[in-house]
C-alpha cells in the first residue's frame, strides 16, 4: 500500500464536492464517479472557489481495478443505484467512507464493497448545491471517524487539506447526536421552511419535545448524551442563518426521494423495538414519508 492511497468519489454532490475539492488543493484528486458526466466541479468558498477537473465518470464498467480509499457521498436513498460503481471500486483491501447520513451506514454499504471495510463518518459542514451545479461552502469542513486502525487511510488522505479529520472513541455517541440534529432538522420540510422558522417559541418548543423524545432513545441505543444536547441543537438552528436550508429540505423542495428513513424513522423503528413511546416520531415520520413517496 502506498502512502498515498488511491482514491475515488462516489456522488459529487454538495458533500462529495467538498471532499473532491479538498484533495484536489493538494494535488490528491480522486477519481470522479457519478450519474452525470460532468466536465468539472466547482466549490465555492468564503476566498473564492476550487474548480476540480473533470471528467465526472458516468459508467462503471471503465473501472479496471479496485482502489484503496472510496469517499461514499450519495444520499442512502441512491446507494442501491450505485451499486455497480462500488463493485468495481471495492475489494477485500478497500476502505470505504461513508460520507453519509444516519447510525447505519456501515449495515447498509456493506451489502455491496465486496468485503470492504466501511467506515462511518459524520461529517460536519454545511454545503448547498446550486442551480448551475455548483456547490457553496458556508463552515470549515470537519469530518469525525471511529477510532479504528482503518480510519488512518482517511486521515492521510485528508492531512494538509482543508477538511479536518477527528477521531473518536465514542464515535456512536457522537453519531446519534449529530442524528438528533438531523431529525430535528426534518421539521424544516414539513413547514417548508428553512433555520429562521426555529426562532419562533411555538417551534422551539415543538422541537424540545421531539428531540427530548429522540435522546431517549438515542441513550437506549448506548450513546452517552447530556440532558442539554435538545436545548444546545435548538440554539445552534437559532444561531445559524435565517436563510439556512438543509438537505432534506433542498430534495423536498425539488420533489425529490427523501431520506426520511434515515433521519427520523431510525428514531421511531428503534422506539418501538425497544417499547420506547415515540409519539411525535408517530406524527412526524407518516408525513415525511408521504411528502416522499405520495400518493397524492
Amino acid at each position: 500500500m502506498s502512502d498515498r492511497p488511491t482514491i475515488a468519489l462516489v456522488g459529487p454532490g454538495a458533500i462529495g464536492t467538498t471532499i473532491a475539492a479538498a484533495l484536489h488543493e493538494v494535488g490528491r484528486t480522486p477519481i470522479l464517479c457519478g450519474r452525470t458526466a460532468h466536465s468539472q466541479l466547482v466549490l465555492h468558498h468564503d476566498k473564492g472557489e476550487v474548480v476540480v477537473p473533470g471528467p465526472v465518470l458516468n459508467n462503471a464498467s471503465i473501472v479496471t481495478h479496485p482502489i484503496e480509499l472510496v469517499f461514499v457521498a450519495v444520499k442512502t436513498t441512491q446507494v442501491a443505484d450505485c451499486a455497480d460503481w462500488l463493485a468495481a471500486l471495492c475489494n477485500e483491501n478497500t476502505v470505504v467512507c461513508a460520507l453519509q447520513n444516519g447510525v447505519e451506514q456501515k449495515t447498509q454499504l456493506e451489502l455491496y464493497v465486496n468485503g470492504a471495510t466501511v467506515l462511518p463518518s459524520v461529517v460536519w459542514f454545511p454545503a448547498q448545491r446550486e442551480p448551475d451545479a455548483s456547490v457553496t461552502l458556508r463552515a470549515k469542513p470537519r469530518l469525525t471517524l471511529p477510532s479504528l486502525p482503518q480510519a488512518q487511510r482517511v486521515v492521510d488522505a485528508l492531512d494538509g487539506t482543508r477538511c479536518t479529520v477527528e477521531l473518536s472513541s465514542d464515535f456512536l455517541s457522537i453519531a446519534w447526536r449529530k442524528l438528533l440534529q438531523n431529525a430535528a432538522a426534518g421539521l424544516m420540510v414539513l413547514a417548508n421552511r428553512r433555520s429562521g422558522m426555529f426562532s419562533r417559541t411555538d417551534i422551539t418548543s415543538l422541537t424540545l419535545a421531539y428531540l427530548g423524545e429522540c435522546l431517549t432513545v438515542a441513550r437506549a441505543q448506548g450513546a452517552i448524551l447530556q440532558d442539554n444536547v435538545p436545548q444546545e441543537i435548538v440554539e445552534g438552528f437559532q444561531r445559524a442563518p435565517a436563510d439556512l436550508g438543509t438537505s432534506i429540505l433542498a430534495d423536498r423542495q425539488a420533489n425529490r426521494p427523501l431520506e426520511w428513513d434515515t433521519r427520523n424513522g431510525v428514531i421511531q423503528r428503534y422506539g418501538r423495538s425497544l417499547s420506547i413511546p415515540t409519539p411525535i416520531s408517530d406524527i412526524v415520520v407518516p408525513l415525511l414519508a408521504a411528502g416522499s413517496e405520495g400518493p397524492g
